[in-house]
């Protein structure tokens, strides 16, 4: 296995062929004009230093870790820097454009960095976005503003200008997938019912002393999703984070223990999991409003 890094924009162009950038940090690639012939052969790893969002339709595949996923109908697709890909050397693109950006240009500013927060710039490959042709009109409108910011001469309005449209571009993406979590909706109340059975089954243990409190990537694992991904979906079905489920339950049994139990404070926070009694107590005060001890004289 081998790992290239892409660390500039115009490493990038570089490696596509597609001539000089006309912004050093922000750049939009029509991906039909881009020179594969540089792509190798064997498992080769590429990590692009910067954000990208690419639109894409293609005949072939693209391996993300140890999966692989056919995105033949056209997908819109968030990395954050360095995550990795593995495309296809042999793969035949039929359309599609690619958007990216350096984090030196979002870090300029208060307003770029807040860019970065948007989840889905951490989901998994195989959670694209899957626009309509209507939507996907409405993202390539923002998009040419956003090209032609950048390849005009730039003046002190650029910057601003540039994430203003950006900014709008991710609010629209972030419509799309409240969009796509509620048409998938089957799949979707599958996947919190399922969450709600691990999250239940974990708690069913009598101690978690040895396995330790439980998070949000464990879940994610089991479930095959990324973190944001599942966090995001739950929030938008029940209100809650994958977070806020787990200290919910959490909470419940640290009642649970205090209530019909004659155990310690001490022995309960170890029987949850906390390293430390303090941690539990701190932990129990911040989600109950009460401490350990004044709850269990108030029951």
């Amino acid at each position: 296995m081998k790992y290239i890094d892409i660390n500039s924009i115009s490493e990038l162009h570089d490696f596509y062929g597609y001539g000089k950038p006309t912004h050093p940090l922000i750049s939009v690639i029509d991906l039909a004009k881009i020179d594969r012939s540089k792509r190798k052969a064997g498992e080769i790893f590429y990590r692009l230093g910067f954000h990208s969002l690419s639109c894409k339709k293609f005949d072939g595949e693209l391996k993300y870790g140890r999966s692989i996923y056919d995105f033949s109908e056209g997908s819109l697709m968030f990395t954050a820097p360095y995550q990795t890909l593995s495309p296809d050397p042999n793969i035949k693109l039929v359309e599609g454009w690619g958007l990216y950006i350096h984090p030196d240009f979002l870090n300029a500013s208060e307003k770029g960095r807040t860019l970065t927060n948007f989840s889905f710039f951490g989901y998994d490959i195989n959670e694209a976005l899957h626009v309509s042709d209507s939507e996907k009109t409405i993202l390539e409108e923002c998009l040419q503003n956003i090209k032609r910011e950048i390849s005009q001469n730039l003046d002190k309005h650029s910057h601003n200008l540039i994430l203003a449209n950006l900014e709008l571009f991710f609010a629209y993406c972030t419509r799309f997938y409240e969009r796509q979590f509620l048409t998938r909706s089957k799949v979707n109340s599958d996947v919190v019912q399922k969450f709600e059975r691990l999250l239940n089954d974990y708690f069913l243990q009598e101690s978690l002393i040895e396995i330790g409190l439980p998070d949000v990537k464990y879940f994610a694992a089991k479930l095959n999703l990324s973190p944001n991904y599942l966090s995001d979906l739950l929030k938008k079905y029940t209100g809650k984070s994958t977070q806020e489920y787990i200290h919910l339950k959490l909470s419940e049994k640290a009642k649970s223990l205090l209530w019909s139990t004659d155990k310690s404070i001490r022995e309960i926070a170890f029987e949850l999991g906390f390293e430390y009694p303090s941690h539990f107590t701190k932990f129990f005060k911040t989600n109950t409003g009460k401490s350990p001890k004044d709850f269990r004289h108030l029951n």
